[in-house]
């Protein structure tokens, strides 16, 4: 195994970046500085709007109320752990916590001021929390996106020690490097004793043992160990090396061979001491009720009436290139293995079916999610389409006749569904759809591998939330076009 003093020199060359302990004085700041301004909106608003007849005065409660609604708002959000640090970069419960405290906040403002008999204007009042509360979400998603971006970097990242078997190790490893904007940068494995490996199956270099972990983290200027399965042989165990670094700043974390899970699916319930992780079933059949296809119908009609104008272009230029048809119509799968006419622009030549074969081989590519860049069957007018996703409108229809969802995995022909493995063959719970998680994030870009896994997550963690959040990423991709051809 690489001695300590030896691993020593090459990690610690760079020191571990400091700066992310100021990022809950920046939210404050960040906080602080929009509750102000939408303060002095709210006055004048209210002067202007003059939409509530008081016999109040603003401007003359501005030196009583002002400053007392942004200290005891400040109060409420750090009270309710919005500027914890461990909110910041990942999850909702930054917003939730965001929220919470703003609605409380304004529920005391206003329970107060009756109580004291305090005539505070109901038009400021109003217009103070109804774009307060927007606004401060809206600072909190625009420094999280800077984070991110920070990160993706390389800047703003937390040194990461890894204990536990190499399995384990491995695991963890390329989940925090397959998303950068967590802003885990791994710099080596902590292996059990027993364990004499120089280095895990992924080249990760092991850089002592598990039962040395306060000493190793000091060593190596980490900001966080994480304990996974096999770095401890007993509680016991743990609890002395979360002992040891109490009085360190080193951050503990529990990663537990649970992947692929959202957080709305786990429950920590504490029985005698003994945290027990509860996980909820898969939630693909509540993406099946009327919630989800009113959502669909309302959403696809709407959206047919918007793009009409496009609709009308894209149908001449196909037409008018080679007198061929316009729309291209195939058979896929659908839900529970059902199939149907799904619908497209043409965006190939019109004996594009006859050369997948020639191509597939030429490429060395099996069936399944088939793709190529440059493919020589697109046609002029079929580029830009596939570009802006143009040629996916039509299905549109398919939405509204209820063959395909707005959002879901896509539907594939039978030839691709045939190789399906058992976990593939989740897909087929759910309604295909026009657009999914994969394509918001890398489209054709992704391996075939990354883009089942981001199908299948999809149908075992579907929530309404998140479907509203891949339509409104959706615009964002296609409008950048990456990853599309």
């Amino acid at each position: 195994m690489t001695t300590t003093s030896e691993n020593t020199q090459t990690l610690t060359s760079a020191s571990p970046h400091r700066l992310l302990r100021y990022l809950p004085a920046s939210a404050l700041l960040i906080d602080a500085l929009l509750v102000a301004v939408v303060g002095l909106v709210a006055i004048v608003g209210r002067r202007e709007l003059d939409v509530f007849a008081s016999s109040a005065q603003v401007e003359s409660q501005l030196a009583v109320a002002g400053p007392l609604m942004i200290a005891g708002w400040i109060a409420m959000l750090a009270i309710l752990g919005a500027y914890h640090r461990d909110v910041f970069g990942a999850g909702t419960d930054e917003y939730r916590r965001v929220l919470n405290a703003s609605l409380l906040a304004a529920g005391v403002t206003g329970v107060g001021s009756y109580l004291v008999k305090f005539e505070l204007s109901r038009g400021f009042f109003i217009l103070a929390y109804g774009l307060g509360v927007p606004a401060l979400l809206f600072g909190r998603f625009a420094l999280r996106r800077a984070l991110h971006s920070a990160r993706r970097r390389g800047l703003l990242r937390q040194r990461v020690l890894i204990a536990g078997s190499r399995s384990h190790i491995d695991e963890v490893a390329r989940v925090l490097a397959r998303e950068p904007w967590l802003g885990y940068e791994v710099i080596g494995a902590l292996t059990p004793e027993y364990d004499l490996s120089e280095e895990t199956a992924t080249g990760l270099p092991v850089v002592g043992n598990a039962n040395e972990a306060t000493t190793l983290a000091k060593a190596y200027s980490a900001d966080s160990i994480f304990f996974t399965g096999g770095a401890v042989g007993s509680s016991s165990q743990f609890r002395q090396a979360v002992w040891d670094l109490e009085h360190e700043s080193i951050q503990v974390v529990i990663a537990p061979s649970v992947t692929d899970i959202s957080n709305e699916r786990i429950r920590i319930r504490p029985v005698g001491g003994l945290p027990l992780m509860h996980i909820e079933p898969p939630t693909w059949t509540d993406a099946s009720r009327w919630g989800k296809r009113l959502f669909d119908s309302l959403g696809s009609l709407g959206l047919i009436l918007a793009f009409s104008p496009v609709f009308l272009l894209a149908a001449t230029q196909v037409k008018l290139h080679d007198r061929g048809p316009i729309f291209f119509k195939q058979t896929r799968i659908g839900k529970d293995g059902r199939e149907f006419q799904c619908f497209k622009f043409r965006t190939m030549v019109q004996n594009a079916e006859s050369m997948v074969a020639e191509l597939q081989e030429q490429q060395g590519q099996s069936a399944l999610l088939f793709k190529m860049k440059d493919d020589p069957r697109i046609t002029p007018p079929g580029r830009w389409m596939r570009r802006l996703s143009v040629d996916e409108l039509p299905q549109l229809f398919n939405v509204l006749l209820g063959h395909m969802s707005l959002i879901g995995p896509r539907p594939q022909v039978a030839r691709e569904v045939a190789l399906y493995d058992d976990s593939m063959s989740r897909r087929l719970h759910v309604r295909p759809g026009m657009t999914g998680l994969w394509q918001v994030s890398g489209r054709n870009d992704l391996t075939a591998e990354e883009a089942i896994r981001l199908d299948l997550y999809y149908v075992d963690n579907w929530s309404m939330l998140q479907d509203i959040s891949i339509l409104a990423k959706t615009l964002g991709a296609v409008l950048s076009s990456r990853g599309a051809y």
